[in-house]
């Protein structure tokens, strides 16, 4: 199956129907999707006619087996207003261009054995939880060839995802390539096998990094950071095992554990006058 949509203005109608509904399951002979124009969202969140009040969701694919999605196009979610009122439910969407979507530019949920590449997202350094891509749930995928620019994480991995290999990106403005954060309010969270090379930071808050709340079960392990470049980042290589995003913390003896973590050529500059940050739990120490 081979879709190509060409649009040069807002397309309303467009967004509606994939929201509202998905492709699958599709398992014959895969789906191509093909942009070759611009999407580009409502200015006021009140038009976005979300489903049940829910804008969690922009374009929304799944239950399909061989998805490529490609073309030219620049999907615009004109994310200013809903950044400025710090809604949580902010639409997220899915050589082909992402810009100033309201939350995430796209998640990534239970994929396997999947290719992400040749793709661009921009969104301004104070634009709140705009990460990149956020994965989740997947294993056997490659991000390559990406140039990611955002207020929040570039890539951002979490729970139960494991043989994930990242190359050749340039991450900035931004918070970084990060490994979490795991853990959270006590969830058993498991990362393995992640290999992150040829990255280029640039003046990104943080670089190579890995976060995990106290409380939390699991463990992130076998992880390599190798053939890192930072320009002026604040933190090129960081694990914090006490991490806290706005919620009052408390100290708990349990924690996620680090373990097998390697960084290996790592190049650059930092405007912190520390370049590395190793903030270790006592109770489930990292090692090795």
């Amino acid at each position: 199956m081979h879709i190509i949509f060409f649009f040069s203005d807002n397309v309303r109608s467009f967004w509606q129907y994939v929201l509202a509904s998905s492709l699958g399951p599709c398992v014959s002979s895969g789906v191509t999707i093909e942009i070759n124009g611009n999407i580009v969202g409502p200015s006021e969140p009140s038009e976005w006619r979300c489903l049940a009040n829910r804008c969690d969701k922009w374009i929304h694919l799944k239950h399909v087996n061989g998805l490529t999605v490609r073309g030219n196009g620049t999907i615009n979610g004109r994310g200013h207003k809903w950044w400025d009122d710090n809604d949580r439910m902010r639409p997220t969407s899915k050589r082909l261009s992402f810009k100033d979507n309201p939350r995430m530019h796209a998640y990534i949920e239970s994929a396997e054995s999947a290719t992400v590449s040749n793709i661009t997202k921009d969104a301004p350094a104070k634009s709140p939880n705009t990460d990149g891509i956020h994965v989740s749930g997947s294993r056997d995928v490659s991000f390559n060839q990406c140039r990611i620019g955002t207020g929040d994480d570039c890539i951002s991995i979490v729970d139960v995802c494991s043989n994930l290999k990242i190359s050749n990106i340039i991450c900035g403005p931004g918070h970084g390539i990060s490994i979490g954060s795991l853990g959270k309010h006590g969830s058993n969270d498991n990362v393995e096998n992640i290999v992150v090379s040829d990255v280029v930071f640039i003046k990104s808050t943080n670089g190579a990094q890995i976060k995990t709340w106290q409380g939390g079960q699991g463990h992130a392990r076998k992880i390599i950071f190798e053939r890192i470049l930072s320009q002026d980042s604040y933190n090129p290589i960081i694990i914090d095992q006490f991490y806290c995003d706005h919620e009052q913390c408390t100290k708990h003896d349990s924690a996620v554990q680090v373990s097998n973590i390697t960084f290996r050529q790592i190049l650059g500059t930092s405007q912190e006058d520390f370049a590395v940050k190793l903030d270790c739990s006592a109770s489930v120490p990292n090692y090795n």
